[in-house]
């Protein structure tokens, strides 16, 4: 379910953020036949074996991949190919399909169902059970989603074609890497750009951060719901999820509100089209004292908070906490991120 994308503590970032990142073509694309790309696995395979993936992996492998032109379209089909290429559409629509009364009975019933697991996982981690649970609602539906593409095939491809290649690469010789920890090549399929299991992790972000939460010494994230809870609540404490602290709330903002002065003058390094969205960081009190309204709960005075108004000035807005910022790291997308904390807070009621 990660990407570098600027700093070494955030190696794993966004399980599908890197469709929103900004997008280099290589000119050092090979044309896409037969030959140059088993030209190019040959490549991909030494550099496999430099980073010590065993030659029996490589062997079995290898030889059986073919290019898969699908995964390449779609790829090339997703949303901030380049900064500017789109208008970013209401919220409201997202909102409506991905907090919708099916998912949120559905997310309720699972919490019912794990819910001891739950709570074990939050007492150890700090992250909140509602959390980890939508979550999960968004990346598969609570495990019934999780695609049937083979990993190695996939993200051999896309490596191949070039557009994103020290991406792909290296997360295929994760793919390797995987089955030479005892992963069979059956259980890593998943979606086209390679995220797999209930948690969608991409192949390196599950040997770094996936963990065993059942007790059995396996951290098995495509079968076991327990490691799959446990690995997304390690994925935010390893993201730096502060325990006690809501990821926002829901505010109205009074009409004749001066937004030019709050505007943000920070470039983020990573999907700034994300972050410019937000507003300048300001206290809890502060945003009072300026007519920003909570809807519903409130955070503390001191709580640093930034505004984002994703429907545009009079509808709903949201005061948005350091742990939004967390949840953003697993997909950055503002609608994401947005729907994950609604889902947590209708599957917490």
């Amino acid at each position: 379910m990660r990407v570098v994308f600027g700093n070494a503590r955030r190696a794993g970032l966004g399980l599908f953020a890197f469709a929103l990142a900004a997008i280099c073509p290589s000119s050092a694309a090979f044309a896409q036949d037969g030959a140059s790309f088993d030209s190019y696995m040959r490549t991909l395979s030494a550099e496999a074996r430099r980073e010590g993936v065993s030659q029996r992996t490589i062997d079995a492998v290898v030889p059986t991949l073919t290019y898969n032109p699908r995964v390449v379209e779609l790829d090339r089909g997703q949303p901030g190919g380049a900064p500017g290429s789109s208008a970013i559409p209401p919220f409201a629509p997202y909102k409506a399909r991905h907090v919708d009364a099916s998912r949120i009975s559905r997310g309720r019933n699972a919490y019912q169902r794990v819910r001891p697991t739950l709570y074990r996982i939050s007492e150890q981690t700090g992250v909140p059970t509602q959390v980890m649970v939508a979550i999960w609602g968004h990346e598969t539906n609570y495990g019934a989603v999780r695609g049937d593409f083979d990993l190695a095939r996939s993200l051999a491809s896309l490596a191949y074609e070039g557009r994103r290649r020290a991406l792909f690469s290296g997360e295929f010789i994760a793919v390797l890497k995987a089955m030479d920890r005892g992963i069979p090549r059956s259980r890593l399929v998943g979606s086209w750009a390679g995220a797999t299991g209930h948690p969608q992790f991409l192949p390196s972000v599950y040997l770094r951060l996936a963990v065993d939460g059942d007790g059995d010494g396996v951290a098995d994230i495509w079968s076991s719901e327990a490691d799959a809870l446990a690995s997304i609540a390690n994925y935010f404490v390893f993201s730096g999820w502060r325990s006690g602290e809501p990821w926002g709330v829901p505010v109205r903002v009074p009409g004749g509100f001066n937004r030019s002065e709050l505007t943000t003058r920070m470039v983020s390094p990573r999907c700034p089209r994300v972050f410019e969205r937000h507003s300048q960081w300001r206290t809890m009190a502060e945003w009072r004292a300026l007519g920003i309204t909570p809807q519903g709960r409130t955070l503390g005075d001191n709580v640093m908070a930034s505004l984002i108004e994703p429907d545009g000035p009079g509808q709903t807005a949201y005061l948005l906490t350091g742990n939004y910022r967390v949840i953003l790291d697993y997909n950055c997308s503002n609608f994401y991120a947005l729907s994950v904390g609604l889902l947590a807070d209708e599957i917490a009621r």
